[in-house]
């Protein structure tokens, strides 16, 4: 039984209202990112390749939640299947997992058309960037498929309630009355290897672009440097910034009442996916022109 958000049952209704404006506008801007760069063959490029790559996790991410917390809040349809709830966990965790590998690759990305620019179309093309795609995909299915093998062996308790929208991986550990210390440890693990090295890896590319922008002397090169990473570094500070808010207040937030800890876990699935199309539709030159003649054109 997931519950929804405890203690705001009388408002779910309301809450609803928030949730699924915020998931139809992601899904229409990153849907419309999708055609456009399908449509235009000058956009057929390695950073708009990854520009879909990131459209693609942004809608799986959302939609692995949203429809399940609105048929909760909209007809009370608490009830879920423990396949179904194991299947939109593990769902969950991979796109989540392929959306930071996607992130890192974007760094890449940037750090190659800054730092070395003359073979940045040698380096980087089409074909390479879908082989990354799929070693991240790759990565990421091996890495969570674990998850839901582990929890599937695990006794569970009578009282299967879940205070949550969706079925997250801690919240189904504490249903069960056996032993979770293995779950538990591979939960960390790969919470370090997957985020923690993907943000290692995204510090590393952007301080060796920013030891190149330093050295360069031209007030304009500068500029320009730094404008290419804009739209990226916008997009890691929202995701980060809702992910930290999110693990610290589920880890050490007690004092925090459970209904904003779970507003907070939803917000970070919901707000990414729709800011993010915004951000490189306005910071992408070519992509906000092609989206405004069609757009126009409608």
């Amino acid at each position: 039984m997931l519950t929804g958000i405890p203690g705001l049952e009388a408002a779910h209704v309301w809450i609803s209202i928030p949730f699924s404006t915020f998931y139809i506008i992601g899904l229409l801007g990153n849907f419309m990112v999708l055609f456009v760069v399908g449509k235009e063959q000058t956009l057929h490029k390695p950073m708009f390749l990854l520009l879909c790559m990131l459209a693609l996790t942004d809608i799986g991410t959302s939609t692995s939640i949203v429809p399940k917390a609105l048929c909760i809040f909209w007809f009370n349809l608490k009830g879920i299947t423990e396949g179904g709830c194991l299947t939109q966990m593990f769902s969950l965790h991979v796109v989540s997992a392929m959306h930071s590998a996607v992130l890192v690759t974007m760094a890449f990305d940037r750090y190659v058309a800054i730092c070395n620019p003359l073979r940045y179309a040698t380096i980087l093309t089409n074909a390479r960037i879908a082989k990354l795609g799929l070693v991240g995909f790759i990565r990421s299915f091996l890495f969570i498929l674990p998850l839901p093998l582990l929890l599937s062996r695990l006794p569970f308790c009578v009282n299967r309630i879940i205070p949550h929208t969706y079925c997250d991986h801690m919240a189904v550990v504490k249903m069960s009355c056996g032993d979770t210390t293995v779950n538990r440890i591979y939960g960390l693990v790969v919470a370090f290897v997957v985020v923690g090295l993907d943000l290692m890896l995204v510090a590393l590319s952007y301080g060796l672009i920013i030891r190149a922008v330093l050295r360069i002397s031209s007030k304009k090169s500068y500029q320009k440097a730094l404008n290419t990473c804009t739209a990226h570094i916008f997009v890691m500070l929202i995701s980060c910034t809702l992910s930290l808010f999110s693990i610290l207040t589920h880890r050490f937030g007690q004092g925090i009442t459970p209904h904003v800890r779970i507003i907070l876990a939803n917000l970070y699935y919901l707000i990414p996916p729709m800011l993010n199309p915004i951000i490189y539709g306005v910071k992408t030159k070519e992509l906000r022109e092609k989206m405004g003649k069609y757009t126009c054109r409608r």
